[in-house]
């Protein structure tokens, strides 16, 4: 693997921007405030930031990629493959594929989420972000449960949330635009969509068993819990209980600062801050930030996100751009236990993105590196010339 350099820039260490160089040495960071020493690749980084990688732990846009309209599929490891380049090239180093397995047939079903998941370890090797399952179970899905536990305890799973849409589902069945969306996605016929939903809704009762002992196997497995949606504290606490301390879209204040109060991490969508606010009409993530009721903010829907929102919320005087990129770097690394990244430091993972910010609220990512090698760079002018390696002597007998 090759030795980079980093030469100069605005540089991200600890919660201060630093004028300083970086040496990158195999996978890792091998020395802050470094010279140039022996390495052959050398990137100048003068008039550009310095970050950490963003993190993503929460990301579903690769689903655009397999279904990009209703009913129109693309083979998966053709859309994995551009979702890792979207990725990257928008300073993603860290994805978490968020894999939904419902009780829906077509793009969200338990099929196709396993198909995702032997896709994703299948091709690992080749994408250039650190890329990990998420899966996101519908917990009314409950003929996948035996084979989920399996996926769990096999160590399969990177992160597992608990999913409850259904009584959006219903509440649904009665708009006529959310509803043919929904019917579209699974491919049924109306009236079989509503025979399923009713057959679904049927088994409510054997829900809370289900998540119970899915929740036993992920903890026996340390595989980190999430629940979605929470409504209230109780539903917080339900889950936290349960194993659950990462609290993912909580949709009022009243239950982020509960799960505050309690410690547990707060994801909000980055779109969301983009947008300045929810598609939903739900809680806007720029108030949860200001009242430090988020800890974490995922790409959700749309990759360039994380990156955007840092960025705006530095604008709009909701954070320094410091504390704002925790929020999309070291933030998520605490809540996925990823211990190796999400600051720039000797020892710790070389996941960085060289940024040009001169333009108000459009930062642009000039270089990508992730793992120690460079994997985006739109700009190469920014190389600089290879330096001279010393000749051994040869001894003559």
């Amino acid at each position: 693997m090759t030795d980079i350099f980093i030469e100069g820039g605005r540089t991200l260490i600890g919660s201060e921007f630093v004028e300083t160089s970086l040496s990158v040495s195999g996978t890792d960071i091998a020395q802050v405030d470094a010279s140039r020493g022996r390495a052959r690749l050398a990137i100048d980084a003068r008039d550009l930031l310095v970050l950490p990688g963003i993190v993503d732990l929460h990301g579903d846009a690769f689903e655009r990629q397999m279904m990009p309209r209703a009913g129109v599929d693309f083979p998966i490891d053709v859309a994995l493959a551009d979702s890792d380049r979207q990725a990257i090239s928008n300073g993603i180093t860290t994805v978490f594929h968020a894999t939904t397995c419902s009780w829906e047939p077509g793009l969200r079903s338990a099929d196709n989420a396993r198909s995702l998941m032997e896709a994703i370890e299948r091709q690992r090797p080749q994408f250039a972000a650190d890329t990990r399952f998420h899966l996101r179970h519908e917990t009314y899905n409950l003929d996948a449960e035996t084979e989920m536990s399996h996926w769990l305890a096999e160590g399969r799973v990177d992160l597992f949330a608990f999913n409850d849409h259904m009584d959006g589902v219903v509440a649904d069945i009665s708009n006529p635009r959310k509803r043919n969306r929904m019917v579209e996605r699974t491919g049924l016929s109306s009236e079989d969509f509503d025979r399923l939903v009713g057959h679904i809704v049927s088994r409510a009762a054997d829900v809370p068993a289900s998540v119970s002992r899915l929740a036993a196997v992920a903890r026996s497995a340390e595989v980190r819990m999430l629940s979605h949606d929470d409504a209230t504290p109780a539903m917080r606490t339900e889950f936290r209980a349960l194993g659950a301390d990462i609290a993912e879209f909580p949709i009022n204040e009243e239950t982020a600062r509960a799960a505050a109060n309690h410690g547990d991490a707060i994801v909000y969508g980055a779109p969301n801050v983009v947008r300045g606010g929810s598609h939903t009409g739900w809680t806007r993530a720029s108030d949860m930030i200001a009242k430090g009721l988020c800890s974490v903010l995922a790409s959700d829907y749309y990759y360039p996100a994380q990156l955007l929102a840092a960025f705006r919320l530095a604008a709009d005087g909701v954070l320094p751009l410091a504390k704002a990129w925790d929020l999309v770097s070291a933030g998520p690394a605490r809540a996925t236990g990823l211990a190796d990244r999400g600051v720039l430091a000797a020892g710790r993972r070389a996941d960085i993105l060289l940024v040009d910010d001169t333009v108000a609220l459009r930062p642009r990512p000039v270089a990508v590196i992730s793992g120690g090698k460079l994997v985006h760079l739109t700009d190469a002018t920014r190389l600089l010339p290879a330096a001279a390696v010393p000749r051994e002597a040869v001894v003559v007998a």
